[in-house]
């Protein structure tokens, strides 16, 4: 049901400035969403770009490690899980 006093041309002029600022809001979502999207087409690395592989099976040893400069030189020892019981 409707109330029988309802003048549409009044309500659509009261409606227009909310309807306006909801535009704005999405046009200014998409336009964030664009730019994003176009950053990180920017960013991405080229296909032609020459890329590092990994070493062969041949190529590696056993126990070769990809330690970085300036690691400890000394062996890690474990930890006990709980030490205060016996090992099981």
């Amino acid at each position: 049901m409707s109330p029988p006093d309802t003048d549409t041309r009044k309500e659509a002029r009261r409606h227009w400035p909310p309807l306006l600022a909801l535009l704005l809001v999405v046009v200014f979502g998409v336009g964030l969403i664009l730019y994003w999207v176009a950053e990180e087409i920017a960013e991405a690395p080229d296909e032609d770009a020459p890329t590092t592989t990994a070493p062969s099976a041949e190529e590696v040893e056993d126990g070769d490690v990809a330690v970085p400069d300036g690691a400890p030189e000394r062996e890690a020892e474990p930890e006990p899980l709980n030490p205060g019981t016996p090992e099981l």
